[in-house]
């Protein structure tokens, strides 16, 4: 793992107020490994396209895993969520089967969608995931719609819509919100922000304030540190609880950056994106780092603990990984089947 292993700075201990205090310990524990099992599946994807293992292109979502593990730890099995194009980390934040992952992102029969979805289409209904979405925003009505349905089923369930914040430059998402707060709707909406929509900082696209859009709406609003994994877990948890109850929707801003380009092709960013940004991110404001010299400092968990998690997720990684290699590809003649269109 390149950079979770070497935590940045010094650590602090926490003051009293530090949300983090209030969480158990296993939790905290659950909350690193989760994060480090996204980082180590998105180095290995980025490996398989760099030996040209995998079809297609991939959108890596190394630097946010905060923000779909504090989000999705908030949630239950049942609940829903939709997903992105960068969207690998929800899925295994939510439960996902690394193996069956590996084998949709190479084409193979095992996986998710049976080889046929990929890496931007990838859905695991048992886990409540309704799927990722290449269409920027497109999501955003499934997750409206699947709050509608647990409302009128009364069967307690939420529903988050992880987002871009380029999604904001889409009339579906205004549209959803509308309905969302109309109807009192248990839905999230989480604007993962990470400063570029593609190559254009969000700034030269997106005007205004982004949190008083929802606002204009009536939705309940919040931004927080994205790197920050206690701190998204508990404004989430607080949103979720609240929609749970149906007192309506949120709207959640998490600011965090991808350490990666768009998308793996994506190599040399100094024509759009400054170096000595990406490396104050990287280094000072890894969300891995972070939360490991967070559990060191506060007597969570020892360097020697956390290691042995690193050491155990990557076995199980790399396993993951020769699975997804090794599995057979469908038969040409089902080309046409388990498809929409």
């Amino acid at each position: 793992m390149t950079t979770a292993t070497k935590p940045a700075g010094t650590a602090k201990a926490a003051s009293a107020k530090d949300p983090g205090l209030q969480i158990g310990r296993d939790q905290l524990l659950r909350f690193y490994r989760q994060m480090v099992a996204i980082r180590l599946f998105e180095e290995r994807v980025n490996d398989l396209y760099t030996r040209a293992l995998m079809p297609g292109l991939a959108h890596l979502y190394i630097g946010e895993e905060a923000i779909a593990v504090g989000v999705c730890e908030a949630l239950r099995n049942d609940d829903y969520i939709t997903s992105t194009h960068r969207g690998h980390g929800h899925c295994l934040a939510k439960g996902a089967d690394p193996q069956l992952m590996f084998a949709e992102l190479l084409g193979k029969e095992v996986g998710y969608c049976k080889g046929k979805g990929g890496s931007m289409h990838i859905a695991d209904p048992g886990t409540g995931n309704l799927g990722a979405n290449a269409i920027v925003g497109g999501s955003s009505g499934i997750a409206v719609g699947a709050a509608f349905s647990a409302k009128y089923q009364k069967n307690g369930r939420v529903a988050v819509c992880f987002f871009g914040e380029g999604a904001l430059g889409q009339g579906l998402v205004y549209e959803s919100m509308n309905l969302a707060q109309l109807w009192k709707l248990p839905v999230i909406f989480v604007c993962e922000n990470n400063g570029y929509n593609e190559y254009t900082h969000f700034s030269e696209s997106t005007a205004g304030d982004v949190v008083k859009r929802a606002e204009a709406v009536g939705i309940a609003t919040e931004t927080v540190d994205g790197q920050n994994v206690r701190d998204v877990y508990t404004v989430a948890k607080k949103f979720i609880e609240r929609a749970r109850a149906l007192d309506g929707p949120a709207f959640l801003q998490c600011i965090t950056y991808r350490y990666h380009g768009h998308h793996v092709g994506d190599i040399a960013r100094a024509y759009y994106r400054p170096k000595a940004e990406e490396q104050e991110w990287v280094t000072q404001k890894d969300p891995v780092a972070l939360h490991g010299e967070w559990l060191m400092a506060n007597g969570v968990a020892t360097r020697a603990e956390l290691d042995e998690v690193l050491n155990g997720l990557t076995t199980d990684m790399d396993a993951a990984m020769e699975f997804g290699i090794n599995a057979s590809y469908p038969d040409p003649n089902k080309v046409d089947q388990d498809i929409y269109a």
